[in-house]
């Protein structure tokens, strides 16, 4: 059963598969998709999607939908996983967010990642929850600060599963449980 999360302005719920179609749609646009990988080829969409399923089922934690009540059933996804490759600062499970482009700058996304942190922390009992993403996209690395995640150079790496490009080198940001123990 994947619980559901409310704030006050947001629901995260589970998956439904009328989610596609928005979710597709969010794929589409080159502005969302600046600093992640294409979800264009044959398949990629509906791969991401038994991933993201697969993941809730096998954990017992993952990524939810986005909802504003009353206003739209699909912002975008926010929601933990855990790293599924291998890096320095493996095994760790991460905090990741996509959202339409319609609800940038409205705090959604800093909402949203609270509410998934606060579930990792108090819900699952984690002790660090990490996030990455590519040098220049400021506005994931704003949120990432607004969280008060912390960020060391020297932690910084190269994706392992992404070609030489734009998109391989990676920041990571750290965020500790305040509850555990030192």
């Amino acid at each position: 059963m994947i619980p559901t999360l409310t704030t006050p302005r947001l629901l995260l719920r589970a998956w439904r598969d009328d989610d596609l179609a928005a979710f597709e749609a969010m794929a589409a646009d080159p502005a969302v998709m600046e600093f992640l990988p294409s979800l264009r080829e044959p398949g990629a969409l509906e791969a991401w999607v038994s991933r993201l399923k697969s993941h809730w089922r096998e954990h017992g934690f993952g990524r939810w939908t986005v909802e504003l009540p009353g206003k739209a059933g699909f912002a975008g996804i926010v929601g933990l996983a855990w790293v599924p490759y291998e890096a320095h600062f493996t095994p760790a499970v991460e905090i990741a967010w996509r959202l339409a482009r319609p609800y940038w700058g409205c705090g959604y996304a800093s909402e949203a990642a609270r509410a998934a942190l606060d579930y990792g922390f108090l819900g699952l009992g984690l002790a660090e929850i990490v996030a990455v993403t590519v040098p220049a996209n400021s506005r994931s690395r704003r949120i990432m600060q607004r969280l008060g995640m912390t960020h060391d150079p020297a932690d910084d790496y190269d994706h392992p599963n992404l070609p030489d490009g734009p998109l391989k080198r990676h920041v990571l940001y750290r965020l500790r449980n305040p509850m555990a123990a030192t």
